[in-house]
């Protein structure tokens, strides 16, 4: 199969689909593949690399768009390039179409099979396409928080850690999964004084359990979420649906009361965002203010750590981007349950039913056999 892997185009996205062990491994397999030059020049790899690992470089993005049969990438394609895009072409890509209408009418109107990393799932119900971004996200999310939280970034001025003598900063984590429970780790990590909170009684169990009694587990309620809200240094969303909107947890009104200087990250906004005075920022102008609080909503947070992020993420796509080489996407699909769950995009139509509820569009399944 003919595999194109472009240079991303995003604001500050610097990560790319593969890296040159991945082409290794594929053009071992006896498939081609193009990369469109400079494409992995923000992890430092350079065209050399990939060239040695066996692919081709193509001069320009449209290049590898009209030779690839299957394109690779790792953030939603921008409206430029869906219209590159074809019937008969695979895209197997970050979406998250339930925040992004236009997006999902652009790759509707080019008739591409889209497959979202985001939606596939793995037989005990995770996300091994997600997973990789969300602990970069979950880690990140404290680091940047405790630099909005300095003085001279607007912040309260508050040291997450503390010191002898001054108690610590406190940190509310809304969402017990992997971005959450890494956010966890990292303000645990800085000393800071740390609550979880989770619908999931389990969960907070085996939060408990895991952090040895050193984070503190409230279950979500509309209630708990504005008490913690309101005493909180740093709030950070990291609540997932898959596939669908997230659920605004923290609402304008609770903004309004909160401390001033106080800082939200909300690592859920890819999906809109689960506070309510949330909207996308990037990394070029990363936050703003409303009512006092210091907002970061980077659309696309692993970017700015792109080595890390692009060896991690090629680790768990590679697999599945040989699944669809060597067998074709209906056929990778049709054996793995899991993987169908991904496909969000085929002839036309939305064929996941929580994006298609969430953009109030037409859901039209596909029958894989």
């Amino acid at each position: 199969m003919r595999i194109g892997v472009p240079k991303e185009i995003k604001v500050h996205e610097y990560r790319v689909g593969l890296t040159p062990a991945g082409v290794r491994d594929l053009v071992a397999a006896g498939h081609q593949v193009m990369v469109e030059t400079k494409a992995g020049a923000g992890i430092g790899v350079e065209d050399h690399a990939y060239e040695v690992a066996g692919a081709t470089i193509a001069k320009t993005a449209k290049e590898v768009f009209d030779g690839a049969e299957l394109v690779v990438k790792v953030k939603e394609p921008q409206l430029a390039e869906c219209k590159m895009l074809r019937a008969g072409q695979v895209l197997f890509t970050y979406l998250h179409l339930a925040a992004d209408k236009a997006q999902a009418k652009a790759l509707m109107a080019s008739g591409v099979t889209a497959i979202a990393y985001e939606t596939v799932t793995a037989s005990n119900g995770s996300l091994p396409l997600l997973t990789p971004m969300s602990e970069v996200a979950g880690r990140m999310s404290v680091q940047v928080g405790a630099t909005a939280l300095q003085k001279a970034h607007g912040g309260s001025g508050v040291l997450l850690g503390g010191v002898p003598g001054v108690a610590p900063g406190k940190v509310v984590i809304l969402g017990g999964g992997v971005s959450g429970t890494h956010a966890a780790e990292m303000a645990v990590g800085m000393q800071a004084d740390v609550t979880v909170v989770d619908r999931s009684v389990s969960r907070l169990r085996e939060l408990d359990v895991q952090f040895g009694g050193r984070v503190k587990t409230v279950f979500s309620t509309v209630g708990a979420i504005e008490e913690l809200c309101l005493d909180a240094d740093l709030v950070i969303g990291a609540v997932l649906v898959v596939g669908a909107a997230a659920p605004k947890l923290v609402t304008a009104a609770m903004v309004k009361k909160m401390k001033p200087g106080s800082v939200m990250v909300d690592i859920a906004i890819d999906q809109g965002g689960c506070f309510e005075t949330s909207k996308p920022t990037s990394h070029t102008d990363h936050t703003y203010v409303t009512d006092g609080i210091i907002h970061y909503c980077v659309t696309n947070m692993p970017g700015a750590v792109p080595r890390t992020s692009t060896f991690a993420l090629t680790n768990a796509t590679l697999p599945y981007v040989r699944a669809l080489a060597d067998l074709g996407w209906e056929k990778a699909l049709a054996r793995d349950v899991g993987f169908a769950r991904g496909l969000n995009v085929h002839a036309g139509a939305i064929t996941h039913e929580a994006v298609a509820r969430d953009l109030g569009l037409d859901f039209k399944p596909v029958n894989l056999g």
